[in-house]
């Protein structure tokens, strides 16, 4: 590998994931280094891009002799550009029976979405990836999801990284894109007003007539602006100016970006007065910043959303610590009822629902973790070990199996 690659914790999962299917699809948003991963993956193999024009008029009119041209195994980037290629990898792969034949990535999951659905369900693994997480900024190894147990604690505590408290809101400002974290003297401003531009002009326009460009800016930064609360999308609708459905519609294309992320609420039958509606988190801080004007790490971390943001970056990194091991359906919930009680993450697992709170502060109360007992009192729910994550900077008991958790043991 190259001395500026970053190793990735998914290469691990394609890795896994090629061994048993005869296609991987790696989707995420814009630069966050699917294309450099896959190529460190899939070094010696043929690789096609569709951004290439006459390459994908190639595959577009002539779908039939692409992999003829290009035979597998092959690295194809960009393949929302041409769906048609999924029905030819299907003839293929129903032909020879092969694993590890095609390796595809894109940014545009709508399309793959839809082609992989229909063509090749059954023959195609499938990955997440977002931008650096705070282990691989570190070299950390450890690849574990977030769990907060004693035997994860132990294991995660055998790989600790120094992350200093300057350092975690430098990494809320900058953001996660790969470019940004390894060249600090990018201009972040420029970068992101870029990445925006791009993103618009290419994706945006090519999954849905938007029309006004500047009001789904407008939404883009109503959305940033509402990280780590409730969805609104009446509020936000209004603010823009834009009808519900549209902005339901708008709010779709950044979810499939995987731009955004809805952290549904935990409910059952049981639970009559839980709050229904999810909650919404931007999943690069970064972008976040840039589209709500928080133009130094400084201003920041003293200003009205700095809690907003720091729930948002350790809910992302949680996030990308499931993604990287090829989990996609999340196990994760908030709980909030009509009360106001809300617990801010659950982790379910195996009927064990292990709650989390999340404080920008460096000094956990015990009441921080008073809405834990809400669980409680739902019958059927059994209550797991739990705790704040926080910027204090020991593992430390706060109460019972409930611990007072850094950032650096996410």
């Amino acid at each position: 590998m190259s001395d500026l690659y970053i190793k990735r914790h998914a290469e691990k999962t394609v890795d896994t994931l090629s061994r048993m299917f005869g296609a991987v699809l790696v989707a995420g948003p814009r630069q966050v280094g699917k294309t450099t991963m896959l190529q460190e993956i899939t070094r010696g193999m043929s690789y096609v891009t569709l951004d290439d024009q006459i390459v994908r008029a190639g595959a577009v009119e002539e779908s039939g002799t692409f992999f003829k041209d290009n035979p597998p195994p092959v690295f194809v980037d960009e393949i929302q550009k041409a769906p048609v290629l999924f029905e030819q990898m299907k003839m293929l792969l129903d032909r020879d029976r092969k694993k590890g034949q095609f390796f595809l990535c894109g940014s545009q999951q709508f399309r793959m979405m839809k082609g992989v659905s229909e063509s090749l369900a059954g023959r195609i693994g499938l990955v997440t990836l977002l931008g650096f997480s705070l282990r691989e900024k570190h070299g950390v190894s450890f690849d574990e999801p977030f769990f907060p147990t004693d035997t994860y604690f132990a294991a995660r505590g055998e790989q600790l990284a120094d992350v200093s408290y300057d350092e975690v809101w430098e990494t809320i400002y900058r953001g996660s894109m790969p470019e940004l974290q390894t060249n600090p003297d990018f201009d972040w401003k420029m970068y992101y007003g870029a990445y925006l531009r791009t993103y618009i002009e290419r994706d945006v326009r090519e999954l849905s007539e938007i029309g006004d460009e500047v009001k789904f800016t407008r939404f883009m930064t109503v959305v940033a602006a509402s990280t780590g609360q409730l969805l609104n999308l009446a509020s936000m609708a209004r603010d823009v100016g834009i009808s519900q459905p549209t902005a339901e519609r708008w709010l779709s294309i950044l979810i499939a970006s995987n731009l955004v992320y809805l952290l549904q609420p935990y409910s059952n039958n049981v639970i009559r007065r839980a709050v229904k509606t999810p909650k919404l988190y931007f999943l690069d801080t970064g972008l976040a910043a840039y589209l709500t004007r928080w133009n130094t790490p400084e201003v920041l971390k003293n200003g009205a959303m700095a809690g907003a943001f720091f729930e948002s970056f350790v809910v992302a990194e949680i996030i990308k610590s499931y993604y990287n091991k090829g989990i996609l359906d999340l196990p994760l919930y908030f709980y909030r009822d009509k009360d106001m009680n809300e617990i801010e993450l659950l982790i379910e697992d195996g009927g064990i629902m292990y709650p989390l709170e999340i404080k920008k502060h460096a000094d956990p109360q015990k009441r921080d973790i008073t809405a834990f007992g809400r669980l409680d009192k739902i019958p059927n729910i059994r209550r797991g070990s739990g705790g704040v994550i926080c910027l204090y900077d020991k593992l430390s008991t706060l109460k019972g199996a409930d611990k007072v958790i850094p950032v650096s043991y996410l």
